[in-house]
């Protein structure tokens, strides 16, 4: 496929119009109509419908626009990687990934306090699951990943290097101005009655297990795309939902949170490649370690039980 033709479409469905795309990218609007249809004929299904004010991608559509918009990211990163390059410029960048959690909490703080001390770094930050981001550790394409042991758990794997940063708490969050709002920890069977909202089946997971061994069961009757829109849910009353801990300082304003007693917990790691090391990884990991700390003290104070013994380095090389 042609990632001129993904531009086009990723660039219809930002702006919501063919001849806004069309102006945007110096086309006519029938050569960006050609695209598109060409791109749904490639795929076998419409990837954008009409409306009152222009056009708008279909389910299809979104899964795609979404996948779309992460390649040709990454071309343009490749792009300037070669330009660098051809350009005398040899720093080497530090691509990073995390959960979506971790991204929007820890790890921006943790960059900010590497780049301070350590002057101009080119970096990007790349959101996924824990098992995607093992893959793309192995696969060469990050330098390092902040990841969970959410269930199904961290794969051992001996081409990489696991650390470990400290346990996360998981919270339950709530509209704001719900009565428990403010108080808490709560039981979970106080919240017996209630819809909950789910977007990952390690989260999921983690809730059934915390309910069922209180006796109760967990109504998972909504699943949401992403973590936005689990939160979006919440906001908007339909549902309550369980989210990390190291996530609550990043929260909308128009949610809250309560915690759980004896809270479900998740051990939060961070895996790099045993070979070809980025020389900021290391820095990067202790200053992980160091915001972690500070926003979650209690939490990173101790280690899991049962998760192997300490390798060289002071890296995780146990079963989990």
């Amino acid at each position: 496929m042609d990632l001129a033709v993904w531009r086009a479409f990723v660039t219809v469905c930002r702006v919501g119009s063919l001849s806004a795309a069309a102006a945007e990218l110096n086309h006519t609007q029938s050569a960006v109509s050609r695209q598109i249809a060409g791109l749904e004929r490639q795929l076998g299904v419409p990837l954008v419908e009409r409306h009152a004010r222009g056009v708008r991608p279909t389910p299809a559509g979104e899964v795609f626009r979404r996948h779309a918009l992460a390649t040709l990211n990454e071309a343009d990163r490749a792009v300037r990687a070669v330009r660098d390059v051809r350009d005398g410029v040899c720093d080497r960048p530090l691509v990073i990934g995390a959960t979506p959690s971790l991204a929007a909490g820890i790890v921006p703080e943790a960059v900010r306090v590497l780049l301070k001390q350590a002057g101009s770094i080119r970096w990007s930050l790349l959101p996924g699951l824990s098992a995607q981001l093992h893959s793309r550790v192995i696969a060469g394409d990050l330098d390092i990943a902040v990841v969970t042991d959410a269930p199904p758990g961290l794969a051992v794997d001996p081409r990489v290097d696991r650390r470990f940063l400290g346990l996360d708490e998981m919270v339950v969050v709530l509209p704001a101005g719900r009565p428990l709002a403010g108080h808490g920890p709560v039981r979970i069977q106080d919240l017996a009655d209630q819809t909950w909202v789910e977007d990952n089946d390690g989260s999921a997971a983690l809730l059934r297990q915390h309910a069922a061994r209180a006796g109760i069961s967990a109504r998972i009757d909504l699943t949401a795309a992403d973590l936005p829109g689990k939160l979006a849910l919440v906001a908007t009353g339909h549902a309550i939902a369980l989210i990390p801990g190291v996530l609550t300082s990043a929260l909308r304003a128009d949610v809250t949170t309560v915690g759980l007693l004896d809270p479900p917990t998740r051990g939060i790691y961070t895996i790099t490649p045993r070979r070809n090391a980025h020389p900021c990884a290391a820095s990067l990991h202790d200053r992980l370690a160091a915001v972690f700390a500070s926003a979650r003290p209690a939490q990173a104070a101790h280690q899991p039980d049962g998760t192997g013994t300490e390798g060289s380095r002071g890296f995780r090389t146990g079963t989990q």
